[in-house]
C-alpha cells in the first residue's frame, strides 16, 4: 500500500488544509505514516505569513527530500502560491500546487510518476471568485473540530501578504458550512471552531446572506454544544453579530478581534480599517451584552517608525480596555509588502524590550481575569493529559485553560469543574459531575 507523509507550518487553515488534503489520499487507499519516517509521497503545506515562514518551509522539504529521495514531493500551500519559482528551483520538488486546485494534487502524482517531469500547478488566485469545497468529515484531535467557512481577504494591510497568498473573499455556501456542522457534530465532536482566513468577512461577497445569518442557522444544529469563532476583526462586529451572540446558548463568549496597535497613527500606516476609538467602542458594547466575555487579541510591535510614544498608546489602550490575554509579535518584514520598504524600520533591540513589556502586561490581565472565576463551577472540555502533571486539561467556553483530576474517559465530554485556584496559564480546578446532555452549556 502506498504512504504518504505531511507537515503543516502556519496557521489554523492550513492545519484544516492539511486534513481535507489527508481525505482526498485516503480515498485513494493510501496509508499514512509520519513525517519523520519513509514515506512513498510527501505532502508539505507552507506557509509565507513572514520571511521566516519562507525560510522553515524550504528546510522542511529539503528534510523530506532527504528521508526518501525516491518520493514524490509535493508542496502546497500559501509560500508556493506566492512563489512557486523558488519551490520549483530546490532540486527534488516534484509538484508544486497553491492554495487553490488542491484536488488536482492525486492526479498530478500519477502524471509525474509517468512522465518524471516536475510540474507547476499554481495558478493566478487574484482570479479565483469561487470558495474550493474541502471536506473534512473527521480530525485527528477528538475534542474541537475547525469548520473552514470562508476564503481570502480584501483587506491589504501593508505588512501582510496574505491576500496574495489567498486571493480575494470567497465564502462557502451556507449549506455545505451547514451539511458539515451536521456531519462533525454526527461524528461526536461537541465544539466547532469556524476558520477563514477573515472569519468575520464571510457573506460579504453575498447578496442577501451575513455571517450573524449564519450564526442563526448553525445554532439550530441539532447536538452541537459549543460555537467558537477563530477571529473577527472589529469593524465586522456588527450590532446584529452581536445581537445574535447574545441570544445564542452555544456561541461561546469568547472572541478573538485581532487590535494589531492601539495608536491610531501606527493603525494608519498598517492601513487598518478602524481607528481605536472605535475599536473600544465595539468593545464597550459587546461587553455590556455580554458580561464576563473574554476577548483575546493580536498585537504587533515595533511596527516601522512606531515611537515610544505610539507604543505607550498600545500599551495603555490595551490596560484600559482589559484583554483576557494577547499574543505578541515583534513587527517582522515580508518582502513584497509595503512596510517592508518602509523607512525607520525599528531596532531589534527595541523590538524585544516591547515584546517583553506587552507580554508581561498580558500575564498580569490573564490572571486579573481569571479570578473573577475563584470557586466557580465551569463547563470544561477536557482535551488530553498534561504530560508534567498527569491531569487532565481542557478549555472552559471562555478560554480559560484549566487542570484537574480526572479519569481518560471524560476526554471529549463536557464536564463540570470547579476553579479552586485560578491563575494563568493554568487555573487549577476540582471535577464536579459529567455535564448532562440536556443541559445549557454554562457560558461562564
Amino acid at each position: 500500500m502506498a504512504t504518504v507523509a505531511f507537515h503543516t507550518l502556519g496557521c489554523k487553515v492550513n492545519h484544516y488544509e492539511t486534513e481535507a488534503i489527508w481525505q482526498l489520499f485516503k480515498k485513494e487507499g493510501y496509508e499514512k505514516t509520519d513525517f519523520e519516517k519513509q514515506a512513498d509521497v510527501y505532502v508539505i503545506n507552507t506557509c509565507t505569513v513572514t520571511n521566516t515562514g519562507d525560510k522553515k518551509s524550504r528546510q522542511v522539504i529539503r528534510r523530506a527530500i532527504r528521508k526518501n529521495p525516491e518520493a514524490v514531493i509535493c508542496v502546497t500551500g500559501c509560500y508556493a502560491q506566492t512563489s512557486p519559482g523558488e519551490i520549483m528551483d530546490i532540486p527534488g520538488v516534484d509538484i508544486v500546487v497553491g492554495t487553490q486546485d488542491r484536488e488536482k494534487m492525486l492526479g498530478y502524482i500519477e502524471q509525474y510518476r509517468e512522465e518524471r517531469e516536475p510540474i507547476n500547478g499554481v495558478g493566478n488566485i487574484m482570479k479565483t471568485r469561487v470558495y474550493e469545497e474541502l471536506d473534512v468529515p473527521a480530525f485527528t484531535d477528538r475534542t474541537r473540530a475547525s469548520l473552514k467557512i470562508q476564503e481570502g481577504c480584501n483587506n491589504f494591510c501593508t505588512f501582510c501578504i496574505i491576500p496574495w497568498a489567498r486571493g480575494l473573499l470567497r465564502s462557502r455556501k451556507p449549506e455545505d458550512v451547514l451539511a458539515q456542522a451536521k456531519q462533525l457534530t454526527e461524528a461526536g465532536y461537541k465544539e466547532i471552531v469556524l476558520t477563514g482566513i477573515h472569519t468575520g468577512g464571510y457573506g460579504e461577497d453575498m447578496k442577501d446572506y451575513t455571517f450573524a445569518d449564519l450564526l442563526r442557522e448553525l445554532e439550530k444544529v441539532e447536538g452541537l454544544k459549543r460555537i467558537r469563532i477563530s477571529s473577527i476583526e472589529a469593524s465586522q462586529i456588527t450590532d446584529e453579530v452581536i445581537e445574535v451572540i447574545d441570544q445564542s446558548k452555544k456561541i461561546v463568549n469568547h472572541l478573538h478581534i485581532p487590535l494589531q496597535s492601539g495608536s491610531d497613527t501606527v493603525l494608519k500606516r498598517m492601513r487598518r480599517k478602524y481607528t481605536t476609538e472605535f475599536f473600544a467602542q465595539r468593545l464597550q458594547k459587546l461587553k455590556q451584552a455580554l458580561p464576563g466575555l473574554a476577548v483575546t487579541s493580536d498585537v504587533i510591535v515595533g511596527f516601522p517608525g512606531e515611537s515610544e510614544e505610539e507604543f505607550l498608546e498600545t500599551y495603555k489602550f490595551v490596560a484600559e480596555n482589559k484583554f483576557s490575554e494577547l499574543h505578541v509579535f515583534p513587527y517582522s518584514k515580508r518582502t513584497g509588502t509595503p512596510a517592508s520598504k518602509m523607512k525607520e524600520q525599528v531596532d531589534d533591540e527595541v523590538k524585544h524590550n516591547r515584546v517583553r513589556r506587552l507580554i508581561e502586561l498580558s500575564n498580569q490581565l490573564a490572571k486579573e481575569y481569571a479570578s473573577h472565576y475563584h470557586e466557580k463551577v465551569l463547563d470544561v472540555i477536557p482535551e488530553e493529559r498534561d504530560k508534567e502533571t498527569g491531569k487532565l486539561t481542557g478549555y472552559t467556553s471562555n478560554y480559560m485553560r484549566v487542570q484537574f483530576e480526572g479519569s481518560d474517559d471524560l476526554i471529549g465530554k463536557i464536564v463540570k469543574v470547579k476553579v479552586s485556584v485560578p491563575g494563568y496559564p493554568y487555573n487549577e480546578g476540582e471535577f464536579v459531575r459529567i455535564a448532562d446532555e440536556h443541559e445549557d452549556v454554562i457560558m461562564a
